[in-house]
């Protein structure tokens, strides 16, 4: 079931990409014939209405909207001015702009759900740094100290750690700056306050390690908003902490791309990460699907052959020369993006089904 809810939920989000082109073709009057949810494969669902086909492929890795312009079998006249390509450029920018449009719109009001129902989670921290588990290694500075599980480590050499995000990194960064120097430790062991000298390991990056994960101490807790003016409010707040928080990751996939590429997901590594969050609480749900509706908005908006962005590159490319590209180049360029888009979807289909936990436990045996 979890699974599926996470199908589900992309699902969903293709479905909204999608549907903003096409409302925002048909409020204007434009011509669209095919309305599709994944990119192609045999059909498995089709409905032909009084103008568009609408349908369901068997393979639901994106979607797309078909316009008649280039379809030889299409009886509407080549100079009709209600064709997508007969249209002025700014209303071709918002058809082609419209899936990502929509799915911003549609994560702002997912957040603003989450906000309204479960609310946003908050940390309340509590003094000192928690243990949650010790080194395996047996020989690790924690180890030898007597640092145990769910110990909480309150100060080092006379420095309170108090019950604020910085007591972690002052704990880390103590430890980093004194390997092989003996520091001084008091923890909260259940009811029980002891006091241990820990000597920090020398690392490989000259650093002092003791072997040991530290998290803040405390828990999580849901604030709800009093009224829904409040949950629109909020909701923009985490709306904008989100999509700020994207755009780094895809400044640092750009910039730094061999060390970052690794962290490419594809819908199958998206789908098993949906199913755990639902497996734990159903209500992330919203959040998480408001986090992959902005990637996939900032995604489509790059200037990449087969994206959104590519197009809309074109449609500057023809504002500025005054005419468009020959149809040659833009269907060759086109056609290169997109076997290099799908090949890229392979491999991470292929990559993230080798690394699920069950696939990859019988590759080990």
């Amino acid at each position: 079931m979890s699974v599926l809810l996470a199908i589900a939920v992309l699902g969903a989000l293709i479905v909204v990409h999608e549907l903003g082109h096409f409302l925002a073709a048909r409020l204007q009057k434009i011509h669209v014939n095919r309305f599709s949810i994944g990119l192609f494969g045999p059909i498995l669902w089709k409905y032909q209405g009084p103008e568009t086909e609408y349908a369901i492929r068997s393979f639901l890795f994106g979607g797309f909207v078909g316009f008649p312009d280039n379809d030889p079998d299409s009886t509407i006249p080549k100079d009709d001015p209600d064709l997508l390509r007969n249209r002025p450029i700014l209303d071709r920018a918002i058809v082609l702009s419209a899936g990502v449009i929509a799915n911003l719109i549609f994560a702002y009001f997912l957040l603003v759900t989450q906000v309204s129902i479960i609310g946003i989670p908050d940390f309340n921290y509590a003094p000192g740094v928690k243990v949650p588990a010790v080194a395996t290694d047996v020989s690790s500075a924690a180890t030898k100290a007597g640092i145990k599980a769910n110990d909480i480590i309150l100060s080092v050499n006379d420095r309170q750690l108090g019950p604020d995000k910085e007591a972690i990194t002052t704990l880390v960064e103590t430890i980093q700056n004194n390997p092989n120097k003996t520091l001084e430790m008091e923890l909260q062991r259940d009811e029980q306050k002891l006091f241990i000298e820990v000597t920090p390991d020398l690392g490989d990056d000259g650093k002092g390690r003791i072997g040991v994960q530290l998290i803040s101490n405390g828990d999580i807790v849901r604030h709800r908003p009093d009224n829904i003016f409040a949950a629109f409010s909020v909701g923009a707040n985490e709306f904008q902490r989100i999509v700020v928080l994207t755009l780094q990751g895809f400044g640092q996939l750009i910039s730094n791309f061999s060390q970052t590429a690794g962290q490419l997901a594809g819908p199958v590594a998206i789908v098993d990460m949906g199913a755990k969050i639902a497996e734990d609480n159903v209500g992330e749900l919203f959040q998480f699907a408001a986090l992959i509706s902005i990637n996939l908005a900032v995604i489509n908006i790059l200037p990449l052959p087969a994206l959104d962005g590519g197009q809309l590159a074109f449609l500057l490319i023809e504002g500025v020369r005054g005419k468009p590209l020959p149809m040659n180049i833009q269907e060759n360029v086109m056609q290169t993006g997109l076997v290099l888009l799908l090949g890229l979807g392979i491999f991470l289909v292929i990559r993230d089904t080798a690394n699920l936990d069950g696939v990859r436990s019988l590759l080990q045996r």
